[in-house]
């Protein structure tokens, strides 16, 4: 099976981020895969810049994963389990994506129910209260 590249691999980050997200996953296998060591310098800045892109869309998704597992019943000890981070970074992460999305307004009402978010702030303790 021959790996197949991006018609024009992105050299550059701004360029990779706006790829759409699950083909971006695609994208820095597949270049590796094609890259050889007599590649050139674009072929491993197009990696480069697909693998960060992949960081970043990730980083920005994440708190929205910790929200719907913790929605589901996790402990933070599982989440940051999970997450390969400590508790309070976990928390920090949740905390500042929740904050925007019950302030976030979709006709007329919040993307995620205040009253979720707080059961979860509950059930998490004092420590993670705002």
């Amino acid at each position: 099976m021959t790996a197949t590249r991006p018609v024009e691999p992105p050299a550059r980050f701004a360029d990779a981020e706006k790829i759409n997200p699950f083909k971006l996953l695609l994208d820095p296998h597949d270049c590796a895969v094609a890259r050889t060591a007599v590649s050139g310098r674009d072929d491993a800045l197009a990696e480069l810049a697909l693998s960060a892109a992949v960081v970043s869309w990730w980083t920005r998704w994440q708190p929205s994963l910790i929200h719907a597992v913790l929605r589901a019943g996790a402990d933070l000890a599982d989440v940051a389990d999970a997450t390969a981070l400590g508790v309070s970074e976990v928390v920090r992460r949740w905390q500042r994506w929740a904050d925007v999305q019950t302030r976030l307004d979709i006709g007329g009402r919040p993307s995620v129910d205040p009253a979720e978010v707080q059961a979860i702030e509950r059930r998490l303790g004092p420590g993670a209260d705002r």
